[in-house]
């Protein structure tokens, strides 16, 4: 699934005036005007039932003025077969640049929640009809698909792998999404406050999950942002990673100093090298501090979840040095 995004700027009500002042409502509903807001349950959803026409324009796009109308009135004959969902670009840029729109009009088709046809340009009355035909035959051929998969967990998986390349505000705008979608969804307020953590903004992340109900408190996701906050905030009082490096260096078994190193990496983010300080520090001395290093470790491994690959590797290693 292509991943939404929640626009900055407020929409335009749906029934709002269409391209050439086009703005009753087609039969049905076959046809309506969208945003990014509504772009899950408008398109995605819908598409579950009956292929969707996506159509962005914009209210200076003369080709525009000529291509809506005439993908309604294709919608219209097909009488139910297909329906129509168009998107003012000028209103949901963010939702045109995830859709990768460069010019307009550009068209997309959607069936069982995914893009399965499409142009862009102004095209013949011809290639219209047959690009409508073509949907009515794809969904008579495929039918509709098993809801093995909602549109929300799909954007969530999606926000996950923008998160994890480092696309920060991308993910947090999916996650917007869903929530606006879904404002229970523990998931989604999970990953939005981590977004907030990622950008530097402890606060709105903590304000997150404070807004979270009891029964949230268990999530994995949940227990890894409130360690790693807990733990940000113990580590803003220890002193710089050069300082400690230093004192580490005239004397090597300067524990405090080894651990203090391994919270001041955290908080920079370099969570490997806090993690070698740590196994570093068992191994010189396990039972210092009643065993601070080991707990620490375990505590990193709750902020990092226990299905990243840094906690499992680190846990083998920890493991090796206490059952050596």
């Amino acid at each position: 699934m292509l991943p939404i995004i929640s626009a900055s700027k407020p929409k335009a009500a749906a029934g709002a005036a269409a391209p050439g002042g086009k703005g009753a409502a087609a039969p049905g509903g076959l046809i309506k005007d969208s945003d990014t807001e509504r772009f899950v349950v408008d398109v995605l959803d819908a598409s579950r039932s009956v292929p969707v026409i996506v159509d962005f324009w914009a209210p200076w796009c003369g080709p525009c003025k000529t291509l809506g109308p005439q993908i309604e009135k294709a919608v219209t004959e097909a009488k139910g077969a297909v329906r129509m969902v168009k998107i003012n670009v000028d209103e949901n840029q963010e939702l045109a640049a995830q859709m990768r729109v460069q010019s307009i009009p550009a068209v997309y088709a959607f069936f069982n929640g995914r893009p399965v046809d499409g142009f862009v340009g102004a095209v013949p009355e011809s290639q219209i009809k047959a690009f409508v035909q073509r949907l009515v035959k794809i969904a008579q051929t495929a039918g509709p698909a098993a809801p093995a998969t909602s549109p929300i967990e799909e954007a969530l998986e999606a926000a996950k792998e923008a998160l994890g390349e480092g696309a920060v505000r991308e993910a947090a705008g999916i996650y917007s999404q869903v929530l606006q979608a879904d404002p229970e969804n523990i998931k989604a307020a999970a990953g939005l406050a981590r977004c907030y953590l990622v950008l530097g903004d402890r606060r709105r992340a903590a304000d997150m999950l404070a807004e979270l109900p009891d029964d949230a408190a268990k999530d994995p996701d949940v227990v890894s942002i409130k360690t790693t906050l807990a733990i940000l905030s113990e580590a803003g009082e220890i002193g710089s990673v050069e300082a400690l490096e230093a004192a580490l260096a005239e004397d090597p078994a300067n524990h405090q100093a080894r651990y203090d190193l391994a919270m001041a990496l955290f908080a920079q983010g370099k969570r490997e090298d806090a993690v070698d300080a740590l196994l570093d520090l068992v191994k010189r001395n396990r039972a210092w501090n009643e065993e601070a290093g080991r707990k620490m470790l375990i505590r990193l491994f709750e902020a990092f979840g226990p299905t990243d690959p840094l906690t499992i590797s680190a846990r083998k290693r920890l493991s090796s040095l206490l059952f050596a």
